[in-house]
């Protein structure tokens, strides 16, 4: 959440950083909305199959971690189209087993409470991930927030990976 929140507000300046225009902004955030759609309900479907969903969500932070990686190397509007189907795909497989996991080990007389909980904090991780972003491209560069960006999607991965079975 934090990763994808830093580059929100200023996804516009980076397309224009590369020589790109504010409607090519418009169009790879489009493609990007696209594929994760499409993706999500291949992702719900792979998500039902597996036994252990948590796999099907480090699959898709390994994905959006690739993904940011790539944005490192993005001098193309062509090149970042499909780094954002990448980037589309891993969210959309990881989204639909995620909130299976979330549903399965809510408290079933509190779910309200709880989702109330999970959005509460997406937009406070949104409000603190813009700011860093903006800090981190103001001081240093995109290139140093996209590896960032990959740093956390990784260490997110490895944490599930480690969560004992019993626990998801």
């Amino acid at each position: 959440m934090l990763a994808t929140a830093m580059l929100g507000p200023i996804y516009a300046l980076f397309v224009e950083e590369i020589g790109g225009t504010l409607l090519e902004a418009s169009l790879t955030g489009a493609v990007f909305a696209v594929s994760a759609g499409l993706t999500c309900l291949l992702g719900g479907k792979i998500s039902d199959k597996i036994r252990e969903r948590k796999y099907v969500v480090i699959i898709g932070y390994a994905i959006i971690c690739l993904g940011f990686l790539l944005m490192t190397q993005v001098k193309t509007i062509n090149f970042l189209l499909l780094v954002q189907v990448i980037i589309g795909i891993g969210q959309a497989f990881y989204l639909p087993a995620f909130d299976s996991l979330f549903s399965k080990y809510s408290n079933k007389r509190h779910q309200g409470v709880q989702w109330g909980i999970w959005e509460s904090m997406f937009y406070f991780t949104t409000a603190v991930g813009a700011l860093i972003g903006g800090l981190i491209v103001t001081q240093v560069s995109f290139q140093a927030m996209f590896f960032l960006m990959a740093l956390l999607c990784f260490i997110s991965a490895f944490y599930i990976f480690l969560v004992p079975k019993k626990v998801l």
